[in-house]
């Protein structure tokens, strides 16, 4: 027989309170403080903006309005489906009065084994919590699942409705408050509710850190500093204008290959991904592979640069980049690689080239890039002509997107590892966030210009017009991306939600050339920055291209580690031989400042 269930009314052995009154009393007038001084500062931006309207820019409202009629409309499977949740909850109670009693029972619903909400042993171990996990499991499996079977939704708002409806169910969840979730209860009786206290005082920290909006904290920014402790590896600005600094890396090897790279990250984030740690960083890797390694370190926009449109990221960014090679290094001739947004702008850069027999690209290699964006995953929730067009209004005002509203936006797409876990972490556990370099990566936030922003909305997500032969003209150039015959190399990541794999995997099938696919492990960031020593993830790989991504992965062979090195055994032919090695400088550009530079320095969200 099994062992007797533990009490129905607290978990076991709950830890004698240890605090000190005083402190605690001291910690409640400084939040009080702190809360009057936010309260008051909130007033004031109000007197002077007036009230503000309440609006459905994103058109959730109309979108459950019609949910709401589709549902009604078929009243038989609305009842079918509370008579399921109903006989979920009489097995639940039966189950968990078996279990209650020391009898074995079988769980009525089980999070998923990635589910990292319901890790704490009390989940499981303990009656009363597992009952309101197991409630919550079934209330949101029900609520899902009625929701997504409802018949006659165009599919723009069945996107919508399942995303917000996800969002939904996600907030709710019993780890997300103090009374619900076992580690926060039995950390409160430790403590005699000090934790609370001390998250009260992470919340207004935050809530002050962003000016009046909840800015959560997802590391602690003081653990950092770029040029200390990351983007580190040695090097050189030996260029810029108004879009970019252009740097060039130190040499490791006494010879390079004679063919520079030249890399183009997203300027929606800062290129310092690629450069995080010396163990993790691509830039330190790849200069230890005998290559002279270039990076542009895109500027953070103001409303001065707010007319700079998707053609000057083109002319002033990576046509000027390529110039400033071939006078650092005395080559005409570059290897390029284009990371995300920077891989859409590479691929419109290889037709512009192609278009004026210009050969200075010889390979291009694709870290996670949209070029085709028939299915563009659950960013198109947030791309529609209503929202665009009150994007634009916003952006017009400004001349530019705040870094934090893209930020807001990226994170709901993982909202339980991006949001909610720093809310049960920051604010009910009361701890401060652990020094995590990517994840400052990720809250180093940079703004859009709002020119090439919208460009890029309409003319890409919107109408897809990048795929489409002459769909789009820059630089009085009409972009035909069959014409290149540059080799490509496409790498994507399966887990990745930003830019989905079977979508990128359109992109080899639409550019002209000799291409080859990698399919990473993990996810967006992860499954690029994987150096060969980690030994994670793995990656597949298949020789042959069919017309879909289902039968590509069903061909593909799984390897171990990382993809790094089945990228350079690619690159290699394409090296050029050896020269030796250059350092930054010693060309015809002189040093304008050391590595990582002033660009990228510049903080976004400064108001």
């Amino acid at each position: 027989m099994s062992s007797p269930a533990k009490s129905a009314t607290a978990p076991d052995a709950a830890p004698t309170p240890s605090y000190d009154p005083v402190a605690l009393a001291e910690s409640l007038r400084s939040a009080a403080e702190k809360s009057a001084k936010l309260i008051g500062d909130f007033a004031t931006r109000q007197a002077a903006t007036g009230p503000s309207l309440v609006t459905d820019e994103l058109g959730i409202g109309k979108a459950f309005m019609e949910l709401a009629a589709k549902m009604m409309a078929n009243p038989y499977r609305l009842a079918e489906a509370q008579m399921n949740l109903w006989w979920d909850y009489m097995s639940l109670w039966q189950n968990s009065t078996m279990k209650m009693l020391g009898a074995a029972a079988e769980p009525v619903a089980t999070p998923a084994k990635s589910d990292k909400r319901f890790k704490h042993g009390d989940w499981e171990e303990h009656f009363l919590f597992d009952y309101i996990k197991q409630g919550y499991l079934i209330a949101a499996r029900w609520l899902h699942d009625s929701v997504g079977k409802v018949e006659g939704l165009d599919d723009a708002t069945r996107k919508k409705v399942d995303f917000f409806t996800r969002q939904y169910i996600d907030a709710l969840a019993p780890s997300n408050f103090a009374l619900t979730n076992p580690e926060v209860y039995r950390e409160t009786i430790a403590t005699g509710g000090q934790n609370l206290v001390k998250g009260l005082h992470n919340l207004l920290d935050d809530i002050e850190r962003g000016n009046g909006r909840l800015k959560i904290s997802m590391t602690d920014p003081k653990a950092f500093e770029l040029g200390v402790n990351i983007a580190t590896t040695p090097g050189k600005v030996v260029f810029q204008n108004d879009l970019l600094q252009l740097l060039q890396y130190e040499p490791t090897t006494p010879k390079v290959a004679r063919r520079p790279l030249l890399i183009i990250p997203p300027w929606i984030n800062k290129f310092y991904i690629l450069d995080l740690r010396e163990k993790n960083s691509f830039v330190k890797w790849a200069t230890d592979q005998g290559l002279t390694v270039f990076v542009i370190s895109w500027v953070n926009p103001d409303e001065r640069l707010a007319h700079k449109d998707f053609e000057d990221y083109l002319t002033e960014g990576i046509l000027a980049a390529l110039d400033a090679v071939e006078k650092a290094t005395g080559e005409k001739e570059v290897n390029a690689i284009g990371y995300c947004l920077g891989g859409t702008l590479l691929a419109a850069t290889l037709a512009y080239l192609a278009a004026k027999k210009d050969k200075r690209i010889v390979s291009a290699t694709f870290m996670t890039s949209l070029i085709d964006f028939t299915r563009a995953g659950e960013l198109e929730v947030f791309i529609d002509e209503g929202q665009v067009a009150s994007l634009e209004r916003k952006m017009s005002e400004r001349g530019f997107l705040e870094g934090s509203e893209m930020a807001t936006t990226f994170n709901m797409l993982r909202s339980n590892d991006l949001i909610w876990s720093f809310v049960i972490n920051n604010y009910l556990l009361g701890r401060d966030p652990f020094p995590f370099d990517l994840l400052h990566w990720n809250s180093d936030s940079t703004r859009m210009p709002a020119t090439m922003h919208s460009f890029y909305l309409r003319k890409m997500y919107m109408k897809n017009l990048l795929r489409v032969p002459g769909g789009i003209t820059l630089a009085g150039v009409p972009i035909d991306l069959a014409k290149s015959n540059v080799p490509t190399y496409f790498v994507s990541a399966i887990e990745d939600h930003i830019a989905p794999w079977m979508t990128t995997y359109q992109g080899p099938l639409v550019v002209g050339g000799r291409t080859r696919f990698v399919l990473s492990g993990s996810g967006h960031i992860a499954g690029m920055i994987n150096p060969p020593s980690a030994n994670k993830y793995g990656y597949w790989t298949n020789d042959k291209l069919p017309e879909s991504a289902e039968a590509w992965l069903e061909g593909a062979k799984q390897h171990e580690g990382s993809w790094w090195p089945d990228w350079k055994a690619w690159l290699t032919p394409n090296l050029g031989g050896q020269v030796p090695a250059r350092v930054p400088g010693k060309g015809k550009l002189k040093v304008i400042e050391a590595a990582p530079g002033s660009y990228v320095r510049m903080r976004a969200d400064a108001s």
